[in-house]
């Protein structure tokens, strides 16, 4: 059934969680569609008739998978090592898989939304359609783009969103603006790989962790490590847990 609404729900559940539909038109207002092009948008590409979308496990690979339906899908594990975009000394090797789909609606899902195509570096990311849906493309340019960690010195949740296209931080702004809890974020600022970020306020972030998994375990729309780090993070500051290293970095690939 596509455009399912979301309930409340646990950790627990997870494991049992179904894989997402996939809607009956990928450019249809449905919560699948806006996660999906939110992926898509944060780091992916649309080329021809081709949808291209990175997540960061296998598991997370099924569900991108699972919204293109019946369509010719191809899922392909790469090692990756990448610098880290706040500090290019650091380096990170991850297995990646990559979600490659055929499907005439890449085209003119890339016209509704302005995502940028055959190469290009930039787009205008034109998402007003899907605002009735604003979590699910919240989360899924949040996994996507942003990373979140636990930050230990604070007791406090760290959500941040880098990108090389300032436009796309800009359009995370505009909807975080319109999001139904406060959350407020910084400046944007250069990152140290050559593209842009910026960090939402650290009181706010448990609060905003909070409502973008709210309800998805029943839909499947996530990435289950990203959502139970997020959520352990969210945990350990509700749990007023100080102390130890800072850990649960997680990022979409910044």
């Amino acid at each position: 059934m596509s455009g399912t609404a979301e309930a409340d729900d646990t950790d627990s559940a997870v494991g049992d969680a179904p894989l997402p539909d996939a809607p009956d038109d990928l450019l249809a207002a449905t919560p699948e569609a806006a996660y999906l092009w939110g992926r898509v948008a944060a780091d992916g590409a649309v080329a021809d008739r081709e949808v291209t979308v990175h997540v960061g496990d296998a598991a997370a690979a099924e569900r991108v998978a699972a919204l293109f339906g019946e369509r010719d899908v191809d899922r392909a594990r790469e090692v990756t090592e990448r610098e880290y975009a706040h500090n290019t000394d650091v380096t990170r090797t991850s297995d990646e898989y990559v979600v490659r789909a055929e499907t005439p609606a890449a085209r003119r899902a890339a016209a509704a939304f302005g995502l940028p195509t055959d190469g290009d570096v930039s787009g205008g990311y034109r998402f007003s359609a899907l605002a009735d849906h604003r979590r699910q493309l919240l989360r899924g340019l949040v996994e996507g783009c942003g990373t979140v960690c636990y930050k230990s010195d604070a007791n406090a949740v760290g959500i941040s969103v880098v990108h090389d296209d300032e436009a796309l931080l800009a359009t995370v702004r505009d909807h975080l603006d319109a999001a139904p809890v406060d959350a407020p974020y910084g400046d944007l600022n250069d990152s140290s790989s050559g593209g842009y970020w910026f960090g939402v306020a650290d009181d706010a972030g448990p609060t905003l962790g909070e409502w973008l998994y709210e309800g998805s375990a029943e839909s499947g729309l996530f990435a289950p490590q990203r959502r139970r780090k997020t959520r352990k993070s969210v945990e350990r500051v509700r749990d007023g847990s100080v102390g130890g290293d800072e850990g649960d970095a997680d990022g979409g690939r910044p």
